[in-house]
């Protein structure tokens, strides 16, 4: 892949030790069939560990970092299409995790997107999403693998030293669901429902093709109505002023998601 792939292909010496798989307690989490968990200890990294195992273990495979201050996780995926338009999975897995947070919190405060990857909690970035695929994967044919990472902030929790204070209002773009009136927050109960919404979006896609995924995806962006707004075939959005001509502004999907702005590296987590 080029510079701008967000991260590249992964071997198993990245793989972090895992508490359990299946048959040895993989039922602390309920989840659909067809998904396999692979919980990891605090401290691991779902993303690259999904990534180690992804040719191995197969698609349906869910890492799962057991954390209280975060939910962090990632899924192998294996899309029948080619890579091109493949990449379009990561809107599914958007509004899976959207949902997720969603069905938990109050209707008057809105769950949406900040193009591509951010999502945000009544205006505070609460988390976010990352795609990978293998290294010098053909554009025209369909990958072996495709990882989704997702993580939402349920808490923050700082040493002293790191020099950041854990009151909200020092906060720059952050927030924590715990600061947003969530109660008795289980990080494993929205991994669940991710799961559980992923599959609906899934089979939306498979009976009325890419559409319906786009449709929701779009509606979680904050609301403008001068514009009209839509994702290309290979995950680019596109964005056109209404009642003006020309044609629609294009934003590159891939170079988005390899900046992955709310994402911060040296925490690895949700940026405050």
């Amino acid at each position: 892949m080029s510079g701008e792939t967000p991260i590249s292909n992964a071997s198993d010496s990245r793989a972090a030790p895992e508490i359990f798989g299946a048959g040895d307690g993989a039922d602390r989490l309920d989840l659909p069939p067809g998904f396999e968990l692979v919980a990891l200890r605090e401290g691991g990294d779902a993303f690259a560990h999904a990534q180690a195992i992804a040719s191995r273990r197969g698609a349906g495979t869910l890492a799962w970092v057991k954390r209280f201050d975060l939910v962090e996780f990632a899924v192998v995926l294996e899309p029948d299409e080619p890579l091109l338009s493949a990449r379009r999975a990561f809107y599914a897995c958007m509004c899976a995790m959207a949902d997720s947070l969603a069905v938990h919190c109050p209707p008057e405060k809105p769950v949406h997107f900040h193009w591509p990857d951010a999502m945000f909690f009544d205006h505070g970035l609460i988390g976010g999403g990352r795609l990978a695929w293998p290294e010098r994967a053909p554009e025209d044919q369909p990958p072996e693998w495709l990882v989704f990472g997702g993580m939402m902030r349920t808490a923050v929790v700082r040493s002293r030293e790191s020099g950041v204070s854990l009151e909200p209002g020092a906060w720059s773009i952050g927030t924590a669901l715990e600061v947003e009136g969530f109660e008795a927050i289980d990080p494993g109960a929205l991994v669940e429902s991710f799961c559980r919404h992923l599959m609906v979006h899934v089979d939306a896609w498979a009976e009325r093709g890419f559409r319906k995924v786009g449709r929701e995806w779009l509606a979680r962006l904050p609301e403008d109505k001068s514009l009209k707004r839509g994702i290309n075939g290979n995950g680019d959005l596109l964005v056109h002023a209404i009642g003006k001509e020309g044609a629609a502004e294009r934003r590159d999907f891939l170079a988005a998601l390899a900046k992955a702005d709310w994402y911060d590296p040296e925490s690895r987590e949700p940026k405050l």
